[in-house]
């Protein structure tokens, strides 16, 4: 069904640039913005994909989208379930997923995750937040410790309200995938 455009991998990562890096920054300032990321600009970016992915590499493409989405939404379901982030970034992972299959997408997962570790450490720096930050990784840790608080409200992100600042994680997301998609691109780290 799927014909193949003949086109390179390398035209391929050229695209997938051209598409993401301004709906991730698109997405990123209304994160910043709102606290949220739209359905639309989620489910729009995914869509085009794995469209994008079928039309370069065929059924094989279109596996390998379907397989980076169901990596970029398995990635962060479990931290979405227990309440430390937001549904839209969950999405937001899922939909880059589909563009950059499944081991960029969980490459641009454990980039945009160092990069988010080492912003809250700033932002905790910069507001002077340490008693804070220790009180509330205590309560993380709590919550770990007892599987009948895993998935509820108690520890949740919003639950600490004024001892943290929420980090709207569409942003290391976002940043941790476009250093993997320049990576690719110049051939500094080859994911694939």
């Amino acid at each position: 069904m799927f014909g193949s455009l003949a086109m390179t991998p390398d035209a391929y990562l050229m695209l997938t640039a051209a598409v993401v890096v301004p709906a991730t920054l698109y997405a990123s300032w209304i994160d910043y913005k709102e606290r949220r990321v739209p359905n639309w600009l989620n489910a729009s970016l995914a869509l085009a994909g794995l469209l994008a992915q079928a039309a370069f590499f065929g059924w094989s493409g279109l596996g390998a989208g379907a397989a980076g989405l169901a990596v970029g939404f398995g990635c962060l379901i479990v931290p979405w379930a227990m309440h430390g982030m937001g549904a839209g970034d969950v999405k937001l992972m899922a939909a880059i997923g589909a563009w950059f299959g499944p081991w960029m997408c969980l490459a641009g997962f454990v980039v945009g995750a160092l990069v988010g570790g080492v912003i809250a450490l700033i932002m905790i720096a910069l507001q002077r937040k340490w008693a804070h930050a220790t009180a509330n990784l205590g309560v993380i840790l709590f919550k770990l410790s007892r599987r009948d608080t895993w998935f509820s409200e108690f520890g949740s992100a919003r639950s600490f309200g004024s001892t943290s600042s929420l980090l709207p994680y569409g942003i290391p997301l976002t940043i941790g995938s476009w250093i993997v998609l320049a990576a690719q691109i110049t051939g500094w780290w080859k994911v694939l």
